[in-house]
């Protein structure tokens, strides 16, 4: 080194950082915390139903969550008919009515009735008539059970049993529950609920014709008189129908009950 000159700067490696670096291009959540269920969006366990969101504090079971009571209809037999297609919707109330009147009725109004010489025609009204009445009793239990969870749905309270030991409770809903329960009713229990009341409406009239035609066939046996309005002739040709009391049968079993001559009795 020449006399006079600054000596170079000596670079020296520096000391070990303790603190390692981050890089930004790795998650340092552990791996088996990165798909946790805390990650999964809100609005996809509102969408499925299956959960409440923590922050509502929400004590209701999840069974009886009126959109979980919803999903469950709605998925039922024969709840879910009602939610379907018009066409299909149709058809199976057809095919069940059919088949009742066919395997169940039309056996019992063939070998059940009591007339040997009944007509077949009101036989087989009778048949069509238990079809339609079956028919409007399935209609009838859809139409609850579709009314009780839309009434569920639009209310802004939800009554549940807390330990099933007939316990109940009222909670309020949320602003944000009450408002997607009652878009859910308003315009999807709803529309259910109107096809099912003119279906009632419609087995209604159906049933209440077929019961006039029917009565109108019987007539003659049952009712002529009172719908034809003649009455038969009393000129003695009768004959004497059983189960019918007459003074010749009454006298035959007990005599002493009448004073008097009968009308064989007196002079010609």
């Amino acid at each position: 080194m020449l006399p006079g000159k600054p000596s170079p700067a000596t670079f020296f490696p520096s000391a070990p950082n303790p603190r390692p670096l981050i890089s930004p291009f790795k998650n340092p959540r552990p791996f088996h915390l990165r798909n946790s269920p805390s990650r999964i969006s809100l609005s996809f366990s509102f969408r499925k139903g299956n959960n409440m969101p923590s922050d509502t504090g929400c004590p209701v079971p999840p069974e009886q969550l009126p959109i979980n009571e919803y999903q469950t209809l709605s998925t039922s037999f024969p709840f879910s008919w009602a939610v379907g297609d018009i066409v299909e919707y149709c058809s199976r109330l057809v095919a069940t009515g059919a088949s009742f009147a066919l395997f169940i009725g039309l056996p019992v109004a063939w070998f059940g009735t009591v007339g040997v010489e009944s007509d077949p025609l009101s036989r087989s009204l009778s048949a069509v008539s238990s079809g339609i009445l079956f028919v409007t009793i399935a209609v009838v239990r859809m139409y609850l059970g579709w009314a009780y969870v839309g009434n569920r749905l639009l209310s802004a309270t939800v009554e549940y049993e807390e330990t099933g030991w007939y316990d109940g409770q009222i909670w309020v809903k949320t602003a944000e529950v009450l408002a997607r329960d009652r878009l859910l009713g308003s315009y999807t229990v709803k529309p259910v609920l109107s096809r099912l009341k003119y279906t009632l409406v419609s087995l209604a009239a159906s049933l209440f014709v077929s019961i006039i035609v029917l009565i109108n066939i019987d007539g003659s046996q049952l009712l002529g008189p009172f719908f034809t309005g003649k009455y038969a002739a009393d000129d003695g040709s009768s004959r004497v129908i059983p189960g019918v009391y007459s003074d010749e049968s009454a006298r035959s079993f007990e005599p002493d009950a009448f004073c008097g001559r009968g009308e064989d009795d007196l002079p010609q």
